[in-house]
């Protein structure tokens, strides 16, 4: 055997010890990469029951937007009647005043007293269709009012 042959072998030697120092470490390391696979899959299958509970709890929360939505709508609504209520009751006010113009001036002569009689037919007329006016109005938010109480039962 010559000096390269033998050298050759404790070469081979060396590289076979080398390999088997490397091979521990490996194994080790193949058994934490088993250990983190696990460990995710884990995590995943308790992550996906919480997540379906956050889509649930998602949902119910724009459920109750809608809700809410719903009832600013009908607020409005209500408000808008209310506006048509204020105007009429600020064009009554203004027949009164002007009825209490006409009145006192017609005490002052009585042919003017006469044509005060006649405005106040005229406006009393206007008054009682601008009544039946703010009846139908009352009756139609009545009837607004019980199909909504109907709607929410």
């Amino acid at each position: 055997m010559s000096g390269g042959e033998i050298a050759a072998l404790i070469a081979a030697g060396a590289f076979l010890m080398l390999v088997l120092v490397l091979a521990v470490p490996i194994l080790r390391l193949r058994h934490t990469v088993d250990a983190t696979t696990r460990m995710i899959t884990e995590v995943n299958e308790r992550t996906a029951p919480l997540l379906g509970d956050v889509n649930t709890t998602v949902k119910n929360v724009n459920v109750a937007l809608e809700q809410v939505q719903t009832s600013l709508d009908g607020v409005n609504l209500q408000l808008a009647k209310v506006d048509t209520m204020t105007s009429h009751a600020q064009n009554v006010t203004a027949n009164v005043a002007n009825l209490a113009t006409v009145v006192s001036a017609a005490a002052a002569n009585p042919l003017v007293k006469v044509a005060a009689f006649g405005y106040g037919v005229r406006r009393a007329a206007s008054a009682r269709r601008h009544a039946e006016t703010e009846r139908e109005v009352r009756d139609t938010i009545k009837q607004q009012r019980r199909a909504a109480k109907r709607g929410n039962r």
